[in-house]
């Protein structure tokens, strides 16, 4: 009987050695290479959510409703501009600089196998990156700018500004050609939106009482850090989808093993950052900043994006500790030139993100250190030339900071009318 039962046993495994060795049907692959587009973009969605709720923990009580109705309104803007221009300016006949201007539509109505995957799970799992590059901008101008003309710089960095410099990498276009690489966007996501928002921050001046005379910094801490650290972990959350699904592919035993690669350096990057913000906070102000933490945790998250797949654990922990120093450091040094980004996205996402892209050499063989500077540079260039007209154009016609009076008062009263905490009055 023991002989019979390992005779069947035996036969079982090698029937499912066979199974799992074997080529994965057409059709499989493309249900979960679809599959993995969606759920990873339903992730990203969410990090709009954490957004939101990092910048309204870290404004002030009277500002918090408006910085609400940013997020939300960018994340919608985001979707129609990116269906309406976005997409197709990006990803479609891309001829070195541009794509074409056309308005999205799915491409396997008539033939749903037609590639590797949906054309719909892709303009999705796109989409989201896109708007996430706005939420970047929405925290650094933040407690000044007028809502209706952040939101009119939103239409231009997501139908025309993000979509150009994203065709001519992931588009294909001449920085692809030239071996710049940026598996998941530190430099044409992050930096994107870094690049604008420093441009915004610096065009819009600092808020009222910001700096003194002296060149002090007068300290405006943010009205709810409980929220500001669930907007946080909303944020490591949805990162799981930025990069795990920018494998691009959950076809074959070999994406996932990427995925679950990436999900596990993405982590270990962001814990390294808030280790490293946490210790030197101390080592420098003799207390923990928990702000500082959680930009740190950020700062480990953007420096990997670049390349979350081909570094060791231990690289990724060191890829993700320099981007929480560099957090560190940066934001006091804005100060210093009083630039004021009110959340602190100009260090997490532009520098923390630039060093990423650097990074990408120390594990990807293909690289060249060349070609990275070379991206950067591209990409940092157009963006604040481009931002600059925008945001100077905008101040022209109806300008884009509130009066000096709308500002004492808080936006929220000025431009929505409501209060985030009306029981909360002192």
């Amino acid at each position: 009987m023991k002989r019979f039962l390992k005779l069947g046993l035996l036969s079982t495994c090698l029937f499912v050695s066979s199974i799992a060795n074997a080529a994965v049907d057409s059709e499989v692959a493309y249900i979960f290479n679809s599959f993995s587009f969606l759920v990873h973009g339903f992730l990203v969605m969410l990090m709009a959510a954490g957004f939101c709720m990092l910048e309204t923990g870290l404004v002030r009580a009277k500002n918090a409703v408006v910085q609400c109705a940013k997020n939300i309104g960018l994340y919608s803007i985001a979707g129609i501009m990116f269906a309406v221009v976005g997409y197709n300016l990006m990803y479609m006949d891309v001829s070195g600089w541009i794509g074409s201007f056309a308005i999205w539509g799915p491409s396997d109505k008539l033939d749903p196998l037609e590639g590797d995957y949906s054309s719909g799970s892709d303009w999705w799992f796109q989409m989201v990156f896109c708007a996430t590059t706005a939420s970047i901008v929405s925290g650094a101008v933040a407690e000044r700018v007028k809502l209706s003309s952040f939101l009119i710089f939103v239409i231009f960095l997501t139908a025309f500004i993000y979509p150009i410099q994203g065709s001519w990498s992931w588009g294909g276009g001449y920085l692809s050609e030239a071996g710049f690489l940026d598996f998941a966007g530190s430099s044409i996501v992050h930096g994107v939106g870094g690049w604008a928002a420093l441009t915004g921050a610096i065009i819009l001046g600092a808020r009222k009482g910001k700096y003194a005379s002296d060149g002090s910094v007068n300290p405006m801490p943010g009205s709810n850090l409980p929220l500001a650290t669930l907007g946080t972990f909303i944020l490591w959350f949805g990162w799981f989808g930025f990069n795990g699904g920018s494998q691009l592919a959950m076809g074959s035993a070999a994406d996932v093993a990427a995925i679950s690669n990436i999900y596990i350096n993405t982590n270990l990057a962001a814990a390294a950052g808030v280790v490293v913000a946490i210790v030197f906070t101390m080592a420098f102000y003799k207390k923990t900043d928990l702000t500082m933490a959680l930009n740190g945790a950020l700062g480990g998250l953007v420096a990997i994006t670049a390349e979350p797949l081909a570094p060791t654990p231990m690289l990724a922990i060191f890829i993700g500790a320099v981007g929480g120093l560099i957090v560190v450091l940066a934001i006091p040094m804005l100060d210093k030139f009083k630039i004021d980004d009110v959340v602190g996205a100009v260090p997490v996402h532009l520098f923390a993100g630039i060093w990423g892209t650097i990074a990408v050499v120390f594990s990807n063989s293909d690289a060249n250190i060349g070609s990275q500077l070379y991206g950067i540079l591209a990409i940092g260039a157009f963006t604040v030339i481009a931002s600059s007209i925008v945001w100077y154009a905008i101040k022209l016609i109806i300008g884009i900071r509130v009066s000096e009076e709308q500002e004492l008062e808080g936006v929220d009263v000025s431009e929505v009318g409501m209060e985030a905490y009306p029981d909360f009055r002192k």
